[in-house]
């Protein structure tokens, strides 16, 4: 266990664009991933698990383009213990700046007898092979033990000796399931620890079903462990994983308690959280701690009264140290572009001079409906706003309805410098623009969900419609936004149907 008040530094792997991207909804283009990974580096964790090489085209593509972009950061990619994999991960990798292979494999009695089908001696069989043939190939191998918490012990062990002789320099003890418990995980890292080689690290990915992702994630780092996985807000299968902004804040905020600290530029993680929102569809819920709207929000009058005597009544950390700004620019019609850049930096968004005219133009409309243009009008201006060329665009929409639950609606979109109108009917408004975008487009996408939300308040309060539609087995997500909801809704289709055509 960790002394108290003495600190070491903890090696930090962000798997967002991986276990991160495996959650349902959240799978990202090329462009997104790289732009994430960026992010990633100005966070300056020490690992980015840019993804799982040997699952397709795309993300072997993309594995290696964020390896060949990003130079702060060793940049690793997920195998299987199969030679075909590690061969597949290291041509993605090679080409990077600290290029590192990461095998896993489970090692749990129920994987071996229902999914891998070997005994125990089989097992260790082949991680050594796998470990040994990585290891001729990269200089850095970590290993990692899936669902190790129901894992035999002593048959961890064995599975961890093994690796080490084979090469291994990173361990990894996997919750996969999270099953266990802060104390149980604290037992794992001080039972494993003490029979390693003294260079060899031992890591922790712990996932979150049963709520406790961080507390297992921080219980660890307390007794020992030199290296953690996360994503940016838990994201990951089912319930998610560590949020890395959760357990960094806790060590930064506790850093005495345990015994440890990272090397994450903590400023950068309301910006983290703002691109990821951006890329999938995550609506941040207000609570989530760190980076949700209301982490440093005060309403109870006690709780104002204190925070104006002395901020530290109520507050353990900082905004700024997290990279929320107070907002003291009045934007509206008068504001310029510089005005808008500016301000979107101060919200954690950095973008290029052709998405920033694109956001200014639809900027300039609102101010036009609204004296007052606040935050979250402009967060939702930016998630509104494409990332690729419009295959279709709407030009006009009209739509009927009456007492007979029939709407009739007349769409008209641009599409490679032509127009295309079509009329159709549903049950609602909505839907009958929808039934007519089909027509137009000749394909009808299913839908995986639908939702509507007002971003502000007032007469001329903005909507934000998010559509998730099925594109062969792939979910894929659209936004949009107007103070008409129809056309929000409208918009945020065509968004979608736009990123399947891109796929």
């Amino acid at each position: 266990m960790a002394e108290y008040g003495k600190s070491r530094t903890i090696r930090v792997l962000d798997t967002t664009l991986r276990d991160g991207e495996q959650a349902p909804g959240c799978s990202m283009r090329l462009a997104e991933k790289l732009e994430i990974a960026k992010q990633l580096e100005r966070l300056r964790v020490d690992v980015i698990e840019a993804g799982f090489p040997i699952a397709s085209k795309d993300d072997f593509a993309a594995v290696r383009e964020i390896a060949g972009t990003i130079k702060d950061c060793a940049v690793t990619g997920l195998c299987r213990a199969m030679e075909g994999d590690i061969s597949c991960t290291w041509e993605a990798v090679k080409h990077g700046a600290a290029p590192m292979i990461h095998i896993f494999l489970a090692t749990s009695d129920i994987h071996l007898e229902y999914k891998l089908h070997v005994s125990r001696s089989r097992l260790l069989e082949i991680a050594r092979d796998a470990v040994r043939y990585a290891r001729s190939l990269c200089p850095v191998v970590q290993f990692t033990a899936e669902d190790a918490t129901r894992t035999d012990r002593e048959f961890l062990l064995d599975v961890f000796r093994t690796v080490e002789a084979a090469g291994g320099s990173v361990l990894n003890i996997a919750d996969t399931v999270g099953y266990t418990t802060p104390e149980e995980m604290a037992d794992w890292i001080r039972f494993v620890k003490p029979q390693l080689a003294a260079e060899t690290m031992l890591g922790v990915h712990c996932h979150n079903d049963l709520g406790m992702g961080t507390a297992n994630t921080l219980s660890a780092v307390r007794a020992g462990a030199d290296q953690f996985d996360a994503t940016i807000a838990g994201i990951g299968e089912r319930a998610g994983m560590a949020a890395l902004e959760e357990v960094v804040m806790a060590l930064h905020t506790r850093g005495e308690w345990y015994g440890a600290r990272t090397n994450v530029c903590t400023m950068e993680f309301y910006r983290a959280g703002k691109l990821l929102a951006n890329s999938i569809d995550l609506s941040m819920h207000p609570h989530k701690a760190i980076i949700g709207d209301n982490a440093f929000a005060h309403e109870a009058g006690v709780h104002q009264h204190g925070i104006m005597a002395n901020p530290l009544t109520y507050e353990i950390m900082k905004p700024e140290d997290v990279g929320v700004h107070v907002n003291r620019m009045v934007m509206g019609k008068h504001s310029g572009k510089a005005a808008l850049r500016e301000r979107l930096e101060q919200l954690g968004y950095h973008i290029g001079d052709d998405r920033l005219e694109a956001v200014f133009q639809r900027f300039k409309a609102l101010t036009d409906e609204k004296k007052t243009v606040n935050d979250a009008d402009i967060e939702a201006l930016v998630r509104g706003e494409g990332k690729t060329h419009e295959s279709y665009s709407l030009v006009s929409f009209v739509v009927n309805s009456g007492t007979n639950l029939t709407a009739t609606s007349v769409v008209k979109l641009l599409h490679d410098g032509k127009e295309y109108e079509h009329v159709a009917r549903g049950e609602t408004p909505v839907i009958a623009a929808f039934n007519a975008v089909d027509k137009i487009v000749k394909h009808s996408y299913p839908l995986h969900h639908f939702s509507i939300q007002s971003i502000s308040e007032g007469r001329t309060e903005l909507g934000e419609s998010t559509v998730q539609i099925y594109n062969g087995d792939r979910v894929v997500t659209g936004r949009g936004l107007d103070t008409d909801i129809v056309e929000a809704c409208i918009r945020a289709y065509l968004s979608a149907i736009n990123n399947a055509l891109a796929q």
